[in-house]
């Protein structure tokens, strides 16, 4: 179990660290060809992709991947039983989309030219739907090789697409070559579920009475999916309301609107990616520890169980601490060597020491999942959500433009880790 762990992690790791160079060149590229101004009206819809994202999956990805790693269950039939719910839920959503687009750009986001931008991810959820739901399968058994390939692959697409595609594109219009940024993720997670469907075993074979959905694996799946879509729809709601609380609140108290878009798209597209830059090891310290802690809890090892988690939480605290360091000491460095900019470094500076504590949320919440307690953190996540936005709406009307979010995020990630600490310990 021990080698297990380690050696999952190890390969997590190593695709993390391949994966977010590609993504770090990513947001270079897509920076330095969409401008200040293009970020920024990305970062706007970022928080509606999100969530139209979270409702999507409807947490299946999770509850198949934590079923699948007890080992107790044909893993052909749980997933052909989770299959059709997420079907309905996608279609569902498809058409919701589409109807709303209208309602939420104009109304919400206060800008009627992104509603194609909306419209476009209809179109996407089943492709990301499909994808999670493949590399939950290999999550759930332990096998991180394919993940890891499928990712980076996924990666190199996206990465392809910005440098080649975009700026082909950019003379049509910014919310046209926005449009087309999000329709690329089709093309993304198609091939990306393609290599994960290649690495299937070969000789699998399918029977009636797999495809047949079980009313008990339904049951079961739902048990752990509903809490876990709750806590990540609320969320994903509190992301997607945040831009909305913001452009209307700032705009009353006298900001003008590009104002609003560039200092966003500043801390939203520089800032924090910047901030979270080691975010994909303990992601996949997090990754590799779900099915380990679930195995151990199935057994009842609850002394494997804490040892365990240690180990995450200090792996975790030991990478993520140089890395807050030298943001602190050297935050015009990086902004200037990856983004050709220098602005935000006072919101990095403020920011940095304070998401240290993010890291150690990750392992965390992920042993939490592990243990059955996904109502936990749902309670959690609609305390902090609840108390996140309504500190960016009263903040917001102090005239202290931006820093109003700042401060929003800094007590949120105190609050958050406070909590979750709380809760582990209350069982452990």
């Amino acid at each position: 179990m021990k080698e297990n762990f380690i050696k999952s992690t190890i390969i997590l790791m190593v695709g993390g660290i391949l994966a977010k160079v590609l993504g770090m060149f990513i947001k270079i590229f897509m920076a330095r060809t969409i401008g200040v101004q293009g970020l920024g009206i990305y970062m706007l819809v970022l928080p509606t992709f999100t969530l139209v994202i979270s409702i999507s999956q409807f947490g299946l990805p999770l509850a198949l991947a934590k079923l699948i790693s007890e080992n107790t269950k044909s893993t052909k039939k749980l997933f052909f039983s989770i299959l059709p719910i997420a079907i309905i839920i996608n279609i569902i959503m498809m058409f919701l989309i589409i109807l709303l687009s209208p309602i939420i750009s104009s109304n919400f986001l206060k800008n009627s030219n992104l509603k194609i931008i909306i419209q476009s991810m209809a179109l996407i959820i089943p492709f990301t739907t499909i994808s999670s739901i493949c590399r939950s399968y290999y999550f759930g058994k332990s096998r991180m090789i394919p993940n890891v390939i499928s990712t980076i692959i996924e990666a190199l697409i996206r990465l392809f697409f910005i440098i080649i595609i975009i700026p082909l594109i950019i003379p049509y219009g910014i919310y046209y070559t926005i449009h087309i940024l999000i329709l690329s993720n089709i093309i993304s997670e198609s091939l990306s579920t393609i290599v994960l469907i290649l690495f299937l075993p070969a000789k699998i074979k399918i029977k009636r009475k797999d495809i047949l959905p079980d009313k008990k694996y339904i049951k079961e799946s739902l048990q752990i999916a509903i809490p876990n879509t709750t806590s990540r729809l609320i969320s994903s709601i509190g992301y997607f309301l945040e831009p909305i609380i913001l452009t209307n609140v700032l705009l009353q108290t006298g900001y003008t609107r590009k104002y609003i878009i560039k200092e966003y798209g500043i801390i939203s597209g520089y800032i924090i990616p910047l901030l979270l830059l080691p975010s994909f090891f303990t992601l996949a310290i997090s990754e590799a520890l779900l099915p380990v802690i679930s195995k151990e809890q199935e057994m009842g090892n609850i002394r494997n169980i804490k040892k365990k988690i240690k180990q995450a939480v200090l792996f975790s605290f030991f990478i993520a601490l140089p890395v807050t360091f030298l943001l602190m000491i050297k935050p015009d460095f990086f902004l200037k060597t990856i983004y050709h900019t220098k602005e935000g470094i006072p919101y990095l500076e403020v920011l940095a020491p304070i998401c240290l504590l993010q890291y150690f949320q990750a392992p965390i919440s992920s042993s939490l999942e592990a243990m059955g307690k996904s109502k936990d953190i749902m309670k959690i996540t609609v305390v902090t959500t609840t108390i996140r936005t309504i500190l960016t709406y009263f903040l917001g009307k102090l005239k202290i433009g931006l820093w109003s979010l700042i401060s929003a995020i800094s007590i949120n990630i105190i609050l958050t880790t406070y909590l979750e600490v709380k809760q582990l310990k209350k069982y452990l």
